[in-house]
C-alpha cells in the first residue's frame, strides 16, 4: 500500500491511497457489499455508473456462504465478483457483538454458532486471517473484542486487553506469512477499541501504534452512545493515530456523521444505511431526507432532487419511484440504491475538493445551511 497527504485543512485530509487493484482518494465512502455484491447492485453499476473505489466485505457471511475455500477457487474475490477494484474484509468481530445471542467471546477467540444451521465455529485472529488470505482482499481488518455502549469499566477494559493480545497475534502471524509469499499484497488494519472513554482509548491507542500496522481503525462506535460522544471519542483518538497512515472509522454513518468525522481528521468510512434505507423508501438530498413513498410523490415528475446528476435522477421522475416502490418492483431497489449511493460519494468528492481548497470550512456552512431551508 502507497500513502500519500495531499492537503489539510485544520485535521481534515485529502490523501491517496493506492492498493495492488485502485487508486482510492479520501475522503472515501465504501459501500457495503456483504455477500461480495452490494445489494441490488452488480460489478457493471459500482465500477461504469458510480466508479467506485473500493467496497466492503463481510468476512463472516463469506466464510459460511460460500466459503473461503471456494472463493479462493476463484482466486480471490475480485475475480469472483467481477469487481476488479479494491476490497475491505471486516473480521467478523462485528458480527459477534450483533449476533451476541448466539456468539460468545474468551481469551483466544469468539465462538459463535452460524445463523444458516447452527453449526459452531471458532474465530481465532489467525482463522480470520486464514480465510482474509482466501479472500484475497486489499486491506485485511483484525479481529477484535468489539462491545455495546453503554458499558462498565471491566468490560470495555477486558475488550481493550484481549483486542490488543488479537493483535499482535495477528501482526507476528500476518509477517510470517508474508515471508512465506502468502498475503503479499495484502494489507493489515488494527482497530482501536475503548468505548467512549478517554483513558482506555488513549491505552488501545497507544498499544496498537506500537505496532506495524497498515493503517488503523477506529472501532466499537455508532453502537448506542449519543452522537456527540461519538465525536468526541473520535476527535480525542484521533490524535494518538499516525499521520502517515489511513485512519477508518467502522460503521459510521450518517452524512452528518461523515462530514463531522472528516473534520476531525477521518479517511474512510462505511455503513449500510445508504443501500438499506434505499430500500426502505428513503432517500438522500442535499437538503436532507425525503420518504418517496408519501403521497404527495405520487403525481411528482421531478427527480429526487434537481441539484443530483445520478443515474436515477437523470433519467427517473420521484412519481416513477413512487409507483414502483408500491408495487415492490425489484427495479426500484437498483434505482434508488443508485441514486443514495451517489449521493453519499459525491459528498465525498465535494468534501475532498473543499479540503484541497482550504475550505472545508465553509463547505461545512453550506452543506448545513442547505438543510436547514
Amino acid at each position: 500500500m502507497e500513502f500519500k497527504i495531499d492537503s489539510m485543512d485544520k485535521n481534515a485530509r485529502a490523501c491517496t491511497i493506492k492498493t495492488a487493484h485502485s487508486v482510492i482518494k479520501t475522503p472515501v465512502f465504501m459501500p457495503v457489499g456483504t455477500a461480495a455484491s452490494v445489494k441490488s447492485l452488480d460489478s457493471f453499476d459500482l465500477m461504469e455508473i458510480l466508479d467506485t473505489k473500493i467496497v466492503l466485505a463481510n468476512t463472516y457471511h463469506l466464510y459460511l456462504r460460500p466459503g473461503d475455500e471456494v472463493i479462493k477457487k476463484f482466486q480471490g474475490l475480485h475475480k469472483f465478483s467481477g469487481y476488479n477494484r479494491s476490497f475491505l474484509t471486516d473480521s467478523g468481530g462485528f458480527q459477534a457483538f450483533s449476533l451476541s445471542d448466539i456468539a460468545k467471546a474468551d481469551e483466544n477467540g469468539i465462538m459463535f454458532k452460524s445463523h444458516i444451521d447452527g453449526s459452531r465455529h471458532y474465530f481465532t485472529p489467525k482463522k480470520v486471517l486464514d480465510i482474509q488470505y482466501n479472500l484475497k482482499s486489499d486491506i485485511m481488518m483484525i479481529l477484535d473484542d468489539l462491545i455495546a455502549l453503554p458499558s462498565s469499566k471491566e468490560r470495555i477494559s477486558l475488550s481493550v486487553k484481549r483486542t490488543t493480545k488479537w493483535a499482535k497475534e495477528s501482526i507476528l502471524y500476518h509477517k510470517a506469512m508474508q515471508e512465506r509469499g502468502v498475503g503479499v499484497e495484502q494489507n493489515i488494519f488494527a482497530i482501536v477499541q475503548g468505548g467512549v472513554d478517554r483513558e482506555f482509548r488513549e491505552i488501545s491507542a497507544k498499544e496498537l501504534t506500537k505496532m506495524d500496522f497498515d493503517g488503523f481503525a477506529i472501532g466499537g462506535l455508532s453502537v448506542g452512545e449519543e452522537s456527540k460522544e461519538m465525536y468526541d471519542t473520535v476527535e480525542f483518538t484521533a490524535k494518538f493515530l499516525p499521520k502517515e497512515k489511513p485512519r477508518y472509522l467502522m460503521g459510521v454513518g450518517t452524512p452528518e456523521d461523515l462530514i463531522e468525522n472528516i473534520e476531525r481528521g477521518i479517511d474512510m468510512f462505511d455503513c449500510v444505511m445508504p443501500t438499506r434505507n434505499a430500500r426502505n423508501g428513503t432517500l438522500f438530498t442535499s437538503f436532507g431526507r425525503i420518504n418517496i413513498k408519501a403521497s404527495y410523490n405520487k403525481l411528482s415528475d421531478e427527480p429526487i432532487d434537481k441539484s443530483c446528476s445520478c443515474y436515477t435522477c437523470k433519467r427517473y421522475s420521484r412519481g416513477y419511484l413512487n409507483h414502483l416502490f408500491k408495487a415492490r418492483e425489484l427495479t426500484y431497489y437498483r434505482l434508488a440504491s443508485l441514486h443514495n449511493l451517489h449521493y453519499y460519494l459525491n459528498l465525498m468528492k465535494e468534501a475532498r475538493e473543499a479540503i484541497l481548497n482550504k475550505k472545508f470550512k465553509e463547505f461545512k456552512k453550506s452543506f448545513y445551511d442547505k438543510r436547514a431551508v
